[in-house]
This record gives structure tokens, sequence and C-alpha cells, in this order.
């Protein structure tokens, strides 16, 4: 990375106004409905590309990411709220009444993660050692909170782990490259969901009620918001991140205070970022019992977004892009992580008969998040893509939880 003497702008007001910019023109061309920019996106997602452009101004020496303040701003401040509204936004009731089968597709697909990353591993530490070798465990936590959660989780990892900068942004690239080979596997399967059907002999009669039960929700629900709707966002997600960081502080020192040879640290629970990101996590699944939910039809989560996306491109700005190509094998570990994850669905797609749709969005639901379940959600029928927001919504959740469980798995078989 550049040096702080070597970059063109150093002034964080600067930096931040060049990233809202970004941002701005990526979701602009992003939205264009037709032409260059269409057939662009179609193959480059825009997730990527925000990850992309900031990296390419701190390789290029424009900015300097590792002497900014903007990342630590964003970590400590957005990214808790993002996650709170998030998980406001979750809906207990709707997703139970999808059926058992869309639940159990989609905790099968978390479970995928989670188990893809062990048995990948170990396989690649006896095919290729030299690839699991030393810190690489860290960097697969980040994974695993992409695909369990979103953006919020993966970078709570990167805290709750200590994954240095250039291993992180490594497993960036093999999350964008290989999360995008599935969508692309998903999206090609659902125009032939009716010979997977057959082949599981699934009961596919419960997809019609879904469709109701989505378009009786998005009446009831959506509204034009007011200023009162927007400042009751603000105070819950800023609100619930002070009150995490108030309730942190005295919780690290209480457990810092406990006998070393309890080794709390070795599993993280002396890090303060650890309790903020559970304790944000926790009262915005408890706010989602509450009138608070009713915060989402006037766009809790689309705010929680725009929070993502702005730590989001603070990320991108501290990675070097020339380091994935010193490690190539990282991409075969990908790829197998991903072949048990789909392996382990389509065995228990056959085993419990559930249609092609419960598994390609439960799977998506955890892969891709709210960004892109409900595109393969909507591959199926337009008014299924609400069905992929809510199960990421619960893979929000639950997203710091199990990819917490997979890092302390791979940190043992590590060694």
């Amino acid at each position: 990375m550049p040096d702080a003497s070597a970059a063109l702008i150093t002034d964080d007001a600067v930096v931040l106004g060049l990233l809202a910019v970004t941002l701005g023109a990526v979701f602009w061309t992003a939205s264009r409905p037709s032409g260059f920019w269409k057939k662009f996106y179609n193959i480059v997602p825009a997730l990527l590309v925000c990850y992309l452009v900031p990296a390419l101004y701190n390789s290029f020496g424009l900015i300097d990411g590792a002497a900014s303040g903007l990342y630590p701003m964003a970590r400590d401040y957005l990214l808790p709220s993002a996650l709170v509204l998030f998980c406001v936004a979750m809906d207990i009731g709707a997703i139970l009444r999808l059926g058992p089968k869309a639940v159990i597709m989609f905790l099968t697909g978390t479970a995928g993660v989670v188990i893809g990353a062990w048995v990948s591993f170990w396989a690649m530490g006896l095919i290729h050692p030299e690839t699991v070798a030393g810190e690489t465990w860290r960097g697969m936590t980040t994974v695993a909170g992409s695909w369990i959660g979103g953006g919020a989780n993966q970078a709570a990892m990167k805290e709750v782990f200590e994954v240095e900068p250039t291993l992180f942004g490594q497993f960036i690239a093999i999350d964008v490259i290989v999360a995008n080979l599935w969508l692309a596997v998903l999206l090609f399967l659902a125009p032939r969901a009716d010979a997977f059907d057959r082949w599981v002999n699934a009961d596919t009669s419960a997809i019609e009620s879904l469709k109701q039960q989505i378009a009786s929700y998005q009446a009831e629900h959506a509204r034009i918001p007011n200023m009162a709707d927007f400042m009751l966002i603000f105070a819950i997600a800023l609100g619930i991140t002070g009150l995490s960081h108030f309730l942190a502080a005295p919780l690290v020192d209480w457990v810092r205070s406990l006998p070393l040879d309890w080794r709390l640290q070795d599993y993280s629970l002396d890090s303060r970022f650890f309790w903020i990101v559970v304790f944000a996590t926790t009262f915005g699944v408890l706010l989602s019992f509450t009138r608070a939910r009713q915060l989402e039809g006037a766009g809790a989560s689309t705010i929680g977004s725009v929070f993502l996306y702005v730590l989001i491109a603070t990320i991108g700005m501290q990675m070097d892009l020339k380091a994935l190509a010193d490690r190539p094998t990282l991409l075969a570990l990908g790829v197998m992580w991903i072949a048990v994850h789909a392996v382990l669905l389509i065995g228990v797609a056959k085993l419990i008969r559930a249609p092609l749709f419960f598994l390609a969005v439960g799977s998506q639901a955890n892969i891709g998040g709210a960004a892109s379940a409900p595109v393969v959600a909507s591959a199926f029928h337009p008014s299924l893509a609400p069905v992929g927001v809510l199960l990421a919504v619960v893979g929000y959740a639950l997203g710091t939880y199990f990819a917490y469980i997979t890092g302390i798995g791979l940190q043992f078989m590590a060694g």
C-alpha cells in the first residue's frame, strides 16, 4: 500500500466526499435500465465495484486507507447501526408462515457454510498445505460472516479475529468470485425447477400460498416515509449502538479481570468490538418483536444498507489488489467450500422433498444476503422477491454467531 507521504489526498473530509460520490456513481449506473451499464453490472456485481474502486484509489496512491480514520468510524458506529436496522426488520411470524421446509433449507445452507469451511480447510490441508498455512483461517472467518449474514457480519469477523487488511482483501475477492459463480448456477437452475421438483418429488402447493402472503404483506406495510419515520430510524440505530458501546466497556473490563488460565481471550471474549456487535444484534432482534418493526415499511433496512455501503467503501480503501495474485490456490479453497454447501443442500432437499425454490432462496439468503436473495427468488416469480429479503434478514441476525463458531472451529484445526 502507498505510504502517507505518497497519497495525493490525505484529508479525511475530502476522502469521505470522494467515497460518497463513488458510491453514488456506482448505484446510479447500476440502476440504468438498459445500455452499457446494464450489461456491465450483469457481469460485474455492484458490490464488487464498491470494494474495487476505493481499492484502486488506494493502490494507485490517490488516498492512503491505512492512515485514514474513516474505517474505524464506520466500523464502530455505522456497522452496529446497520446490524440493528437489519434485525429490526425481521418478521419472525412471516418466516414461520413460509413453512418448515423453507426454514429447514435456510438453516441447512447456514450449516453448509459452517461445515464447508471446516471440510475445505481440512481437505486443502491434505492437498496443498501451503494454502491453509499461517493466518488463513482468520481470513476464512470473514467469508463465513459474509456467506451466513452479509457485509456487516463480514466486517465484524474482520475485527473480532483481527484479520489484517491484505489477507482480508484476498478473501473479499474469494467471497465475491465464488458467491457469484454460485449465483449464476442458481439462476441457471431456476427455469428448470420443474425437473428438479419432480426428481425430489416435491410438493409445490405452498408456493402459491407464499405469493398471496407476500402480496398482502406488501400492501399492508408499504408507505411513504416522513421526517418522523427517518428520525425514529436514526434514533433506534444510533441509540442502540450507543447502548451497546456503554454495556460492552464494563463487560470487557470484567472479562479481563478473570484468571488468565480461563483463556477467554482465545475466544475473543475480551474484545470490546465483539460485545458491541453481539449487543447490537441482540437488541435489534428483540426490537423486531415490537412496533419498531413497522419502521421497515419506511425503509429501515434501506438506511441500514446505506450505512453498510459506506463501511464497504472504507474497507475497500485498505485493500491491496495485487495480493490475490500471490495466492491463487485460495480460489480452489473457496470452490471446495461452496461445493460442500451445495451437496448438503441437495441432500437435504431430496430427503425432505423440498422444492428448488426453497433450496435456491435458502442458499442465496446465506451466501448472497439481501442484495441477491430477492434476485434468485424473483427468478421463480417476481412477487416472491421479498421472501429472499426476509430469510436474508434472519441471516444477518445469525451471521455473527455462526461465523464466530466457524472461526473457533478453524482456530482449533489450525492449532
